[in-house]
């Protein structure tokens, strides 16, 4: 048994079938099945918790806490253990709505497969390195749309209150804008609102914006973050050509 559950492709597998009980639960499907689900669901949560427990006595608490992929593992299992303990005393149906807070919680083991997929240590890695590089750009895209968006609610606050009707609302328009997803919509609606003068500056002045902030700011900032992801491969074939760089001179000077 603890051989079993320090197998990683057989805790792979349980992970598959916990993922495919959380998916069947968002079915309407007869009150039985679903039943059965659930109490899939609450049963692999248990096996989770008795294989976290035989890896620390396997370890030693220290030892399975020092790796990071337990601390996860172990962080993503207590979030699901409060829908166990609900389902053990029966506490669903108690009327208390904060308890479906706990419920939900128990979705969050599908994340334990994130660590079975190949070479993922080396995607986190340029993950983290991508975010540092392209901290300063983000920063700066980020104080961008926090400027655009206070200037452009003082403009059409009363015009399109739906839109820019305060400061939250529109930062979140702008940055919609910016992705370029039915940035049309908001010119058309303030031209039908206000005078052909005012349409005609209106849709000028968001055309910009999607020039500045969607098409450069954001293509800008994919650029810099993809290639700060793909810079440590760079580094590693740069190494590789100076050591080969380094093998012909060589060869050169020993027939010289």
């Amino acid at each position: 048994m603890k051989k079993l559950f320090l197998n990683d492709r057989f805790v792979l597998w349980i992970i598959l079938l916990n993922a495919i009980t959380i998916f069947i639960q968002g079915f309407e499907i007869d009150s039985r099945y679903l039943n059965l689900a659930k109490a899939a669901d609450n049963f692999f949560t248990i096996i989770f918790l008795f294989e976290m427990a035989v890896k620390i006595r396997e370890f030693g608490f220290n030892k399975y806490w020092n790796k990071n992929w337990n601390k996860f593992d172990a962080i993503l299992v207590i979030l699901a253990t409060p829908s166990l303990i609900l389902w053990i005393f029966n506490l669903n149906d108690i009327g208390l709505q904060f308890l479906l807070v706990f419920r939900i919680a128990r979705v969050f083991k599908f994340f334990r497969f994130i660590q079975f997929v190949p070479n993922v240590n080396k995607l986190i890695k340029g993950i983290n390195q991508a975010l540092k590089a392209s901290v300063i750009v983000i920063f700066g895209f980020f104080i961008y749309n926090f400027v655009v968006s206070i200037v452009t609610c003082f403009l059409y606050q009363n015009i399109a209150p739906e839109y820019f009707g305060d400061p939250f609302l529109s930062f979140y328009t702008i940055f919609k804008i910016f992705t370029i997803e039915g940035w049309y919509e908001i010119p058309e609606l303030i031209a039908s609102e206000t005078n052909p003068t005012i349409a005609f500056l209106s849709k000028a002045y968001f055309i910009l914006i999607l020039l500045t902030g969607g098409i450069l700011g954001l293509s800008l900032v994919n650029s810099i973050f993809v290639d700060a992801m793909v810079s440590d491969n760079n580094e590693d074939l740069e190494k590789k050509v100076d050591n080969l760089s380094e093998e012909i001179n060589k060869l050169r000077q020993n027939l010289e």
